[in-house]
This record gives C-alpha cells, sequence and structure tokens, in this order.
C-alpha cells in the first residue's frame, strides 16, 4: 500500500486515537509490507479500537471475525443457505426439473452464505479485517487461518477457487489467555498493546469526554492507573475509564472523595470479588492519585 509514516500518524490522530511512535510504525510497516498485524495485549487495552480506527482511517469498511472456542471453517468461512436450497429444490420439482438442473442452480454464488473470511476476500475493495481474540480459538483453527492468510483465496468445492479481488489488511488480536503457535506468529508483524499510563489516559479522556473538568479527569487517570496495579480479577478497560468519566459529569462531580468513588466505582470493576477488593483500597489510591 502506498502510504507514508506521516500519514499513518495523522490518519491515527485524526480517528481521536492517541497513540505513539511504536504504534505508528508497526502500523505503518503492516500497511507498506502487507503482512497481518498481531497486537497482543490485556483485555481493554484498546486492540480491538486500533483496527476499527484503522478502517476510518482509510475510508473503508471493517469486517470482524469474533473468535471463539469451537469456530470452525464453516462459521468463518461460507455455508450453504440450507433452507434457500430446499426452497428452490421443492420449487424446481414442482415445474418437473430433474436433478441435474436443480443441484446447477443451488450450488451457486447465490446460495452461499457469506461469513467474515469469505467476505474480507470477496469484497471489490480493500477492508479491514479483524480476526479478534484468536486466543480463545482451538489451535486447529490457526492452521486454516494460516493457509487463508497466505493465499487470501478459499477453495468452495462446488465453485472452485475464490481468490481476493483486494488484498485485505488484517489486524489479528489476543489478549495472551494462551500460547499462539509459532507459525502464526511468524506470519505477522508483532505489536503489544498495553494499558497507557495516566498520563496519555488523561488525554484520552479529555478527548473523548471533553466535558470533564481537567483536574477531575486526571484525577480519574491517576485512581485507574492505581486499580490496575491491584490483583484484580479484570483491570479496568480503557472504556470502562471513559464509562465512568461520562458518569460522574452526569452526576455533576467535580473533584473525587471516597463516597463518590465507592458509589461508582462499579462502573469500571465489574466482579464482585474484584469490587470488595478495591473498595478496601479506595483511600489509599485517592491519596497516591492526589501526590501523583
Amino acid at each position: 500500500m502506498d502510504v507514508t509514516r506521516e500519514q499513518v500518524r495523522d490518519g491515527l490522530r485524526a480517528a481521536r486515537y492517541i497513540t505513539n511512535a511504536r504504534v505508528e510504525t508497526a502500523v505503518f510497516l503492516a500497511l507498506v509490507l502487507e503482512k497481518p498485524l498481531l497486537a497482543e495485549g490485556p483485555a481493554g487495552a484498546g486492540k480491538t479500537e486500533l483496527a476499527k480506527v484503522l478502517a476510518e482511517m482509510l475510508q473503508t469498511d471493517l469486517v470482524r471475525l469474533q473468535c471463539y472456542e469451537g469456530l470452525d471453517e464453516a462459521r468463518a468461512l461460507f455455508e450453504w443457505n440450507y433452507q434457500k436450497q430446499l426452497l428452490r429444490i421443492q420449487a424446481d420439482r414442482a415445474e418437473g426439473r430433474g436433478w441435474d438442473e436443480v443441484s446447477h442452480h443451488i450450488f451457486s454464488r447465490e446460495f452461499l452464505l457469506e461469513r467474515p473470511l469469505s467476505r474480507a476476500i470477496t469484497a471489490p475493495r480493500t477492508v479491514v479485517l479483524l480476526i479478534d481474540e484468536v486466543d480463545k480459538a482451538d489451535p486447529e483453527f490457526e492452521a486454516f487461518l494460516l493457509e487463508v492468510l497466505s493465499d487470501f483465496q478459499v477453495s468452495v468445492p462446488e465453485l472452485g477457487t475464490i481468490r481476493a479481488q483486494q488484498r485485505p489488511v488484517v489486524v489479528l488480536t489476543s489478549n495472551r489467555t494462551r500460547e499462539l503457535s509459532e507459525a502464526l506468529v511468524r506470519r505477522c508483524l508483532h505489536l503489544f498493546v498495553d494499558f497507557p499510563g495516566p498520563d496519555t489516559e488523561a488525554e484520552i479522556v479529555a478527548l473523548k469526554v471533553p466535558e470533564l473538568d481537567e483536574r477531575l479527569r486526571v484525577q480519574v487517570a491517576r485512581f485507574v492507573a492505581g486499580l490496575r496495579k491491584l490483583d484484580l480479577r479484570k483491570a479496568p478497560s480503557i472504556a470502562e475509564t471513559l464509562d465512568w468519566a461520562r458518569g460522574l459529569c452526569a452526576l455533576g462531580v467535580h473533584e473525587l472523595d471516597a463516597a463518590t468513588v465507592r458509589q461508582t466505582l462499579a462502573l469500571i470493576v465489574k466482579h464482585e470479588e474484584d469490587l470488595r477488593k478495591a473498595e478496601s483500597k479506595v483511600s489509599t489510591l485517592l491519596a497516591a492519585a492526589a501526590r501523583s
């Protein structure tokens, strides 16, 4: 793809994605080298958002494949629309057509249900293909992914080989719940996306929730950074930080105090055991946020 580092940097910022030179370089190289970008890091750190912003920056569509245990080729690639095929068979038989004529009709593109991978491959223009949380899929699914990502073509026995009209831009994300295969990792450019520091998160809050007081957004960012250092079952995501900021705005809060934090803590801490742990540390975290 014909793009410069400056265009990538400016495009990400225009799409309101606060980033750094390391992320900008990885995105630039993925576009220029036409290689999949594997973004790994904790859940909620902004990996999926990077793919969404990339699609916005390129002014194209985002095609998302959400991975999960048990995901197979049919659900990721294509399936035949059996109900539509059956209706067509019944209609053709009613008109006296033989099986050869019927089968010719029902195994055509018209009866193919496209899934995310085939949709990205058959798109008439370059799209961003997001393969989200690939670590949740079974290891066997990775071998299939490797084949697709190598050739960007799929074989349908009844139709033959379908090749990509335009090579999609591919972003894979992983929360590192398991190790990915060496073959898949080698196929991709790697980027580790961690939670931002409090200063950067305060910038994100300012960009996304501009109505929040400057002093309060700094307190919010510092408090959340402290929460993430606790041994929680799930650390607060950036999206949850923004939800908390919007909630504080709606409540007319201008400064954090222990009572306000305890009343609104469920906006950023979602598990009961995490809530109990965080509530016991509220005063300490507030004091640390004030000293930072």
